[in-house]
């Protein structure tokens, strides 16, 4: 039950929002347990992030959330991976984006928790 939310700078084409959203399905596998069958993906574009003050270059803050225990390997591996995604999707440099992860034991779905 992964969700991954991503807020950024620039505009999203629908095109792109479909590539972003094929290949963030491959990358969460490289967290164990994890797949495309259970992820869920939000993009919120032309969103107003400043990072370090400015906000004259493209920017993403992207939120990974998952139910289970902390994986620091997978997750370590999986910033790489999201990183190399928006900059060749969105061209957004690697050091102008954050990934934030929160990992939970409390998760609902269909009416009730896991």
């Amino acid at each position: 039950m992964p969700f991954i939310n991503s807020k950024v700078s620039v505009k999203i084409t629908e095109e792109q929002e479909t590539e972003l959203k094929s290949r963030l399905g491959q990358a969460i596998s490289i967290i164990p347990g994890k797949s495309e069958s259970w992820l869920m993906t939000g993009f919120e574009d032309n969103y107003h992030l400043y990072f370090k003050g400015d906000n004259s270059e493209p920017t993403a803050f992207v939120e990974v959330s998952v139910y289970g225990n902390p994986d620091p390997d997978g997750f370590s591996k999986l910033t790489a991976e999201i990183s190399k995604i928006f900059g060749e999707v969105l061209g957004i440099a690697a050091n102008r984006i954050y990934v934030k992860y929160s990992a939970t034991t409390d998760w609902g779905w269909n009416g009730s928790n896991f």
